[in-house]
């Protein structure tokens, strides 16, 4: 097997889409309100199209993620990059609201990237490798996270609709990049099962919350799930809110920090999982999360934001220890369907989350605490380390 490749692809596969996502995001809302004739108008189809996405993610992710035990990796992963760029064309060109609507829902029902991805990794990596093989895996995004909203920005002070066409052109390349390059890293089992009890998402999170270990994973996946959301929600309100920065400060902090966080990655984390272990790592990474949020929720300078910020850059080695736990947990024939499971999971968070948690943001500020919603999102990262702490450590599946 050509591993090595298959890594690259992966890392691109990351990259790509983060930036396709992130060439958009500065120019959603500019597109939305052309579409719609009305900026109220177009808030609320922004969020409607948003819920709509995680809904279906939601419903299709663990189908994608047996579909991958079944078939393999690569048809599951190359359709679901054709999905998201059928998607961005569609932005391009749809003339009303309700079009983009339908190819929205579309690419959320075919949002299998993070599940084929990470399935990928467990298959072609050993249980040593893992860690590091997740550590470039969240580089990548790091690095799509930065580039994308500065590309999107300059293209889309050219025209509203042209980073629409470059999201759709960067996913229809690594499309076909991935055809002639991407190796199959598993062969499809056809003894896993396909029925619709299975492919429910409700009977598929079920299936992984009941057992012993994966079970308990499953849930402190969901805590930091909700806590990351918190803070994703509500971090550039708590910014203009609590320093009165501009949208370019914030950039500029948001993209220093990614940068970092991805050098980072890249370098340092591998060794800190090897030499703690993936269950400590994945402990004290989730502790140090929790105190960044803490911190960050009663933060009064930029000087103190700022060392809350190298706080939870230093800490992103226990998602990395976290996600390879949860992969040599579950056994090799049902890697896709956990890790369906666990888009499931976020899935719900980032359905739900953005709504509550801005109504929370908006009555800390009427009540002079606009760092509640940190606060809360560092007890559940908290919760999510009592969990981990208290889990087996169990032997990797070969």
């Amino acid at each position: 097997m050509r591993r090595a490749p298959a890594l690259s692809f992966l890392l691109v596969t990351v990259f790509l889409d983060l930036l396709s996502l992130g060439l958009i995001v500065p120019i959603v809302p500019a597109l939305l309100t052309a579409v719609t004739g009305d900026a109220s108008d177009a808030v609320r189809w922004s969020g409607l199209l948003g819920s709509t996405y995680g809904l279906l993610q939601f419903v299709v992710a663990p189908l994608l993620g047996q579909l991958s035990d079944r078939y393999g990796r690569r048809p599951v992963l190359l359709t679901s990059l054709t999905c998201l760029g059928v998607d961005w064309l569609a932005h391009a060109i749809s003339p009303d609201p309700w079009t983009l609507l339908i190819f929205h829902a579309l690419a959320g029902a075919c949002a299998g990237t993070n599940t084929v991805v990470n399935a990928y990794v467990a298959d072609v990596t050993g249980p040593r490798g893992r860690a590091r093989a997740y550590a470039l895996i969240g580089a990548a995004f790091s690095c799509g996270f930065v580039a994308g909203p500065t590309i999107g920005g300059l293209l889309g002070a050219v025209d509203v609709r042209l980073p629409f066409f470059a999201a759709a052109a960067l996913c229809f390349t690594n499309v076909a990049y991935g055809w002639f390059v991407l190796p199959e890293s598993r062969p499809g089992d056809r003894t896993t099962p396909l029925t619709l009890r299975t492919a429910n998402p409700v009977a598929a999170l079920t299936a992984v919350l009941r057992r012993p270990t994966l079970g308990r994973l499953a849930h402190a996946r969901l805590y930091s799930d909700i806590a990351r959301m918190i803070h994703q929600s509500t971090w550039a309100f708590y910014l203009t809110t609590q320093f009165t920065w501009s949208t370019t400060h914030i950039g500029l902090v948001m993209a220093t920090a990614a940068l970092s966080g991805a050098l980072y990655q890249s370098t340092a984390v591998a060794p800190i999982i090897n030499r703690l272990g993936t269950k400590k790592a994945a402990v004290s990474g989730a502790l140090l999360t929790a105190a960044s949020l803490a911190g960050t929720a009663f933060t009064t300078t930029p000087a103190q934001l700022y060392t809350m910020q190298a706080v939870a850059i230093l800490s992103s080695f226990g998602t990395a220890a976290s996600q390879s736990w949860i992969s040599a947990t579950a056994r090799p024939s049902e890697q896709g369907t956990t890790q369906g499971a666990l888009t499931a999971i976020g899935a719900i968070a980032e359905t739900l989350v953005p709504i509550t948690a801005a109504a929370a943001f908006a009555w800390s500020l009427t009540h002079a605490t606009p760092g509640l919603p940190f606060a809360a999102a560092a007890a559940l990262t908290a919760a999510s380390a009592l969990l981990l702490s208290t889990t087996d450590r169990v032997p990797a599946h070969k």
